[in-house]
């Protein structure tokens, strides 16, 4: 009977983990017993962790192999992509123009961040459909706001998409003035 109990828990906390997106049921055997532990939300430390590389002017990747893509801003595409295709008809630049203002905003991003700490803030989505963390991303260094900067140096442009939308007036000032400006893309 109590394998009966251990095996009915156990197939709970299996399904209970299947819907808790991409955590893992832990199960602890001790002399007081078997415990079962789901973990909502993982345990790193977003206030502290290191970029390992730069993969476009808005996505990054730490050093846990998570992807983050920068709330509220949107940078040109260097890669063949349907958005790239987007930003040609909507743009209506060339390809080649395309891709180096996002190789531009790539090597911008890369510069300020890459194998450097972060923190982390989070908006109401954690994670888009690409399973990516959706964050505000600030420097550990001097506490500058990396999204905020990619927008106020004209390397972005501002992209908001509700429920995530903290720091979309203030987004939409740096855009515009950088524009204005004439800073970053925007001086071609």
């Amino acid at each position: 009977m109590r394998k009966r109990i251990i095996f009915i828990i156990f197939i709970i906390f299996v399904a209970l983990g299947a819907f808790a997106k991409e955590e893992k049921l832990y199960i602890k055997f001790s002399s007081e017993g078997i415990k079962f532990s789901i973990p909502f939300g993982r345990n790193y430390n977003y206030s502290d962790i290191k970029v390992k590389r730069v993969i476009d002017g808005d996505t990054l990747e730490l050093e846990d192999g998570q992807r983050v893509r920068l709330i509220g801003i949107d940078a040109p595409e260097m890669h063949e992509s349907e958005k790239l295709l987007r930003d040609i008809r909507r743009t209506k630049r060339d390809i080649q123009a395309i891709k180096a203002m996002g190789r531009r905003a790539y090597e911008f991003l890369k510069n300020m961040v890459e194998n450097k700490k972060v923190r982390l803030e989070f908006d109401v989505e954690k994670y888009d459909r690409y399973h990516r963390l959706l964050a505000y991303v600030f420097l550990k260094e001097d506490d500058t706001f990396v999204n905020a900067k990619m927008l106020e140096e004209g390397f972005a442009q501002v992209m908001t998409i509700p429920p995530n939308v903290k720091y979309a007036d203030y987004f939409l000032t740096l855009f515009r003035k950088a524009r204005e400006e004439k800073k970053g893309l925007w001086a071609e």
